[in-house]
């Protein structure tokens, strides 16, 4: 048999799905497992949304659609940047996708190829390292810390970046951390960036509208790098539509151009009944996206308040997204039940195999002192992990390091 590509063969697998996945074939086989992995809200589409969705069907709309989107969706997501976020974005510049996922690996193959480097600060979404790879570019990682809030401090993106920097990707709302750009950090980054006139910024704001702090600025509104930022953005987050696969990313009309010539020659154009509904999404009534958006909030801080409590275990409270990530290091070197926890996924695996939990390890963000727990699920089942990831911490700090 041929061998494959050097390319496939340097592609990791996204350990939360794998994570998810053991979860479900667990539950599958009979074991009742509370599964936190996802980052998937429990809510469903607001009504108008699914409405519109009918209406498209039955109106016939499910035809291929431009390959950059429907100028009719182009339009709206024009109006919701400027609404939202004070940018002006033409539908010419703007491309519609299968997802912000398929935004975003569209601008690493626009923006980056062999011999270049991608900065990527971490903790991060660990699918930002394996677009980079499949551009043919290498990830450069840049610790941040607890300490400083998880976000990457301007000094140290100076130090990382040379002569073969491409990309910096910005994630705020972080994945994993919660953590929160503010207007002043940006600009701090921006003074870096004038020195690097080179360096684009990728941008992934898919969980802007969900933020507890008042603002959530874009680093395309700062003028000074605006002219070289790409805003990723999507409406899985925000409006609960995971399934519809329905994503946009906005930037200067050549980097755009360059995406939507990608497109073409792979998924062609995303879903044309799930475009209809985001037409709807985006225009229509927002007050279901501010009700979910308060619904995380009370969830974050309950959840918070009762993991803070679990002797062991170190948290900050996230300023955005539906993410906790606690620091369980302080029981690596503990066993309980014959199972010696050394890393994150050690401690994921005992959560799984002996509390029925299932979490994400930090190590597939780049922070083996952590794990992440996703509080985008209903209040049942997070009291119910909650419970269990504070007995099953109260037996293995009991059992200490069993000889």
């Amino acid at each position: 048999m041929s061998s494959l590509s050097s390319r496939a063969a340097a592609i990791e697998p996204s350990r939360t799905i794998a994570m998810n996945q053991r979860a479900r074939d667990l539950s599958a086989a009979g074991h009742d497992i509370v599964d936190l992995t996802v980052g998937e809200p429990d809510f469903h589409p607001p009504a108008h949304v699914r409405e519109a969705a009918a209406r498209a069907i039955s109106g016939g709309a499910d035809r291929y659609t431009p390959v950059a989107g429907e100028i009719a969706l182009r339009e709206a997501i024009s109006r919701k940047l400027s609404r939202d976020a004070g940018l002006a974005y033409p539908p010419a510049a703007i491309m519609v996708s299968c997802g912000a996922k398929s935004a975003l690996c569209n601008a690493f193959l626009a923006l980056a190829g062999p011999g270049d480097e991608v900065l990527i600060p971490t903790p991060a979404w660990l699918s930002y390292a394996e677009m980079a790879k499949l551009a043919g570019a290498t990830p450069v990682f840049l610790p941040t810390s607890a300490a400083d809030g998880y976000k990457p401090l301007p000094e140290a993106i100076a130090s990382a970046i040379t002569g073969r920097t491409r990309i910096l990707v910005l994630c705020s709302p972080s994945n994993p951390t919660g953590a929160v750009l503010d207007r002043a950090e940006l600009e701090a980054i921006a003074a870096v960036l004038t020195r690097f006139p080179e360096v684009w910024v990728l941008s992934d704001e898919i969980y802007e509208r969900i933020r507890y702090v008042p603002e959530v600025p874009s680093p395309a509104s700062i003028k000074s790098i605006a002219d070289r930022v790409i805003v990723v953005g999507g409406l899985s987050k925000s409006h609960a539509m995971t399934g519809w696969r329905l994503g946009f990313l906005a930037g200067p009309r050549a980097v755009v151009a360059a995406c939507v010539a990608i497109q073409g020659q792979s998924t062609t154009c995303a879903p044309s009944i799930s475009q209809r509904a985001a037409i709807a999404a985006l225009d229509g009534d927002q007050s279901p996206v501010e009700a979910m958006a308060a619904a995380f909030k009370a969830r974050r801080d309950r959840a918070y308040a009762r993991l803070a409590a679990i002797p062991g275990i170190k948290l900050r409270s996230p300023d955005g997204a539906f993410y906790l990530f606690p620091d369980v290091s302080s029981l690596y070197g503990l066993s309980c039940r014959g199972k010696r926890i050394e890393s994150s996924d050690d401690f994921c695996l005992y959560l799984l195999e002996q509390a029925g939990v299932a979490l994400v390890p930090g190590s597939a963000f780049g922070d083996d002192a952590c794990v992440r727990l996703s509080f985008a699920a209903s209040d049942a089942a997070i009291d119910q992990a909650l419970g269990r990831i504070e007995a099953a911490v109260g037996a293995l700090r009991s059992a200490g390091v069993e000889r």
